[in-house]
């Protein structure tokens, strides 16, 4: 039986104080506080719809602004996939998904290459906020998480009028496509590379 895939991380910094810990062949369960609502919502539906377990538990400092708490979030969750799936052994490598939410229409298409690159499309959006939450804010999550993830990571919002159902779109369609992604799969032996490492 293949060794289930798991991390757990800690962040203390003068700005937040973060656990978190993460298994990849999960079902989705998931416990996650972090004081900002929207992000919680966001981070629980990635975790359902990507079969992840996630726990994670956060104090930062919100009186101050949500930047703190939302990047360092991020960079957790990155760290803990680079963890969780060590040399890439037997992974499918490659995947993309859509996910389509009323108006909204999202596309993700991501490497998990061991090499940071993140684009979303469109660059910029007509300016809102969901609460304390706006596009800048996700743009700055995902920077985050694919940069510590060290993964390439592709996102189109090709249609939508409503912010949170953009985001929501987004952060769905990413969960499926690292779903995919990080599956193992019995005919890719040792390393998904040419070159015999990521």
């Amino acid at each position: 039986m293949a060794k289930t895939r798991k991390a757990r991380i800690k962040r203390t910094t003068k700005e937040t104080d973060i656990s978190l810990s993460l298994v990849l062949d999960g079902t989705g369960k998931s416990s996650i506080s972090t004081g900002i609502g929207f992000l919680d919502h966001m981070l629980t539906l990635f975790s359902k719809h990507g079969c992840f377990d996630v726990a994670l538990k956060v104090k930062g400092d919100l009186e101050v602004d949500i930047h703190h708490t939302n990047e360092d979030v991020a960079i957790c969750l990155g760290q803990a996939f680079l963890e969780a799936l060590a040399a890439k052994e037997g992974i499918t490598r490659f995947a993309g998904a859509y996910c389509a939410m009323d108006e909204a229409l999202c596309r993700v298409v991501l490497d998990v290459s061991n090499r940071s690159f993140c684009a979303i499309r469109p660059a910029k959006i007509k300016e809102c906020s969901l609460s304390d939450y706006t596009y800048n804010y996700f743009k700055q999550f995902i920077q985050s998480f694919v940069a510590n993830a060290k993964m390439t990571v592709h996102i189109d919002i090709l249609e939508g009028e409503d912010l949170h159902h953009m985001l929501e779109a987004c952060f769905k369609a990413l969960a499926l496509a690292l779903r995919r992604a990080v599956q193992r799969d019995a005919r890719n032996k040792g390393i998904p590379s040419t070159k015999g490492i990521l």
